[in-house]
């Protein structure tokens, strides 16, 4: 029963997450729930998010939706990014990652409104001081903590002026680089547990799946509503955690 859990876990977290990021809403509060140790419970993300990450970008870059050349950009700022929260995670306190998702979150909600980006632009990746210092940050955050670090990498991408399909597939290239990242970390310090990941893995690659699909039919005009509506459920869960 434990491992059908998990399974439905990873399936809606990253049915979620590929729409528009937030998938921790779902899968960490729910092995939390479940009595997982918070450092598993964090490490089986990461080394589930890596793997279906990796698969619904394949989809994507196999209907060109993004070209190789960009993803490779993005890769080892990431990766980097990544690896580095992995490694400082044991040393910053949980509270201080909490309030600072908090300040982020509220930052991208507002800045939302302003600009008139709508995902409408189809601009290609480019590597400039700005890209790549957002994608480090967003990477070590992700490193540390995680939750809304999908939602941020939209954000991102929508104010670099790329569409959605684009920045849907570049932020699964974000999350697989800085989950691959932070999962060494955690491997090597012996905090997963292999058979409850495994099936957390098996149904975070069909939810990743199912929401490359969805993407693909969702209208362009929708997608802020549901960012910020995502956004606003990530600020209050966290606030409610550190709070609590």
């Amino acid at each position: 029963m434990e491992f059908l859990l998990l399974f439905f876990i990873g399936f809606a977290s990253n049915t979620l997450g590929i729409l528009a990021g937030g998938g921790g809403l779902i899968s960490l509060p729910a092995m939390m729930l479940m009595g997982l140790p918070v450092h598993s419970a964090i490490g089986a993300n990461k080394v589930s998010n890596t793997v279906s990450s990796f698969s619904s970008f394949f989809v994507m870059a196999k209907r060109k939706e993004v070209t190789v050349k960009e993803a490779l950009t993005v890769v080892p700022i990431s990766l980097t990014g990544g690896l580095t929260g992995g490694l400082i995670a044991a040393y910053m306190k949980e509270e201080w990652m909490i309030m600072l998702a908090v300040v982020l979150l509220t930052f991208a909600f507002i800045s939302s409104f302003f600009g008139k980006g709508d995902f409408a632009n189809n601009e290609p990746f480019r590597a400039t001081k700005k890209s790549v210092s957002s994608l480090f940050g967003i990477g070590i955050y992700d490193g540390v903590f995680g939750p809304g670090s999908g939602t941020l990498g939209l954000y991102l991408y929508d104010r670099l002026k790329l569409s959605y399909l684009r920045a849907v597939a570049l932020s699964r290239v974000m999350i697989f680089s800085s989950c691959f990242g932070a999962s060494i970390s955690y491997i090597s310090t012996g905090k997963i547990m292999w058979p409850l990941t495994f099936a957390l893995m098996l149904g975070a690659i069909t939810g990743a799946q199912t929401g490359v699909r969805l993407a693909q039919k969702l209208n362009t005009k929708h997608v802020k509503p549901i960012l910020r509506t995502v956004t606003i459920l990530l600020i209050v869960q966290i606030a409610v955690e550190y709070f609590g």
